[in-house]
């Protein structure tokens, strides 16, 4: 395996499959297979899930919600779908731990740096859940976050498209897409890959991000094997 140690981002919508809201059982299932399939191999894994499935505090800050009231519904949301992909990895027989970076001690562990180092090098998988526990951060600063402090050596951002490309490709057939590309590119051309606090984190740490199609069946091991899948961004 390439990568020893990844840090996997999924967004909360990933985790509706076909439905309109909530969590498709289904969709929660193949996403465990296809994570069992690359712990077997001895690569350690750690998850951070959004929330965007059940609620978004930004849209309920938009409606007339107090911003801070409504990332903390967010925060929380995230755990709900972090407990329901333990759940589903743990049926396909795979060890987790869930740590959150809000304290909810009977339902998961308080995000502990070494306690999370521990579990990975155990061949634990560890969800992280409750984003960074501030409000206005998303959960993809949360990721990049998560991945600088347990030592990651890449963040794959799982995504419904097979990379970055120069347009959003189901609106505009004629974009291109990027097999490579540079930090300062991403910046330059104005391209959408994290949001800007996540990605300058990203960039200033030198930390690589693959961005792919986790639903493609067996895209996951390809990723982590090294094969040429999505878009690669880095220095």
């Amino acid at each position: 395996m390439k990568y020893k140690r990844i840090l996997l981002k999924l967004s909360g919508e990933a985790l509706m499959g076909s439905r309109q809201y909530g969590i498709d059982p289904q969709r929660l299932s193949e996403y465990a297979k296809e994570i069992k399939e690359i712990t077997d191999l001895g690569v350690e894994v750690a998850i951070v899930i959004g929330g965007g499935n059940i609620f978004r505090g930004v849209a309920g800050a938009m409606n007339g919600m107090d911003r801070v009231q409504g990332d903390h519904m967010g925060m929380l949301a995230t755990v709900i779908n972090g407990l329901a992909l333990q759940n589903a990895l743990e049926d396909a027989g795979v060890k987790t731990r869930l740590q959150t970076a809000i304290k909810i001690n009977e339902v998961a562990e308080p995000f502990i740096r070494r306690k999370a180092m521990s579990h990975l090098s155990k061949g634990r998988v560890v969800i992280f859940g409750g984003g960074t526990g501030n409000p206005y951060f998303t959960t993809d600063s949360a990721a990049v976050l998560r991945a600088i402090e347990i030592e990651a050596d890449v963040i794959l951002k799982g995504t419904r498209v097979d990379g970055i490309y120069t347009a959003d490709p189901e609106k505009d057939l004629n974009a291109v897409k990027f097999d490579h590309i540079t930090f300062d590119d991403v910046l330059r051309k104005g391209l959408k890959v994290m949001d800007t606090t996540a990605f300058t984190l990203s960039q200033e740490n030198k930390l690589p991000i693959i961005v792919f199609d986790m639903n493609k069946k067996g895209n996951l091991l390809k990723v982590v094997s090294g094969e040429n899948i999505g878009t690669k961004v880095n220095l």
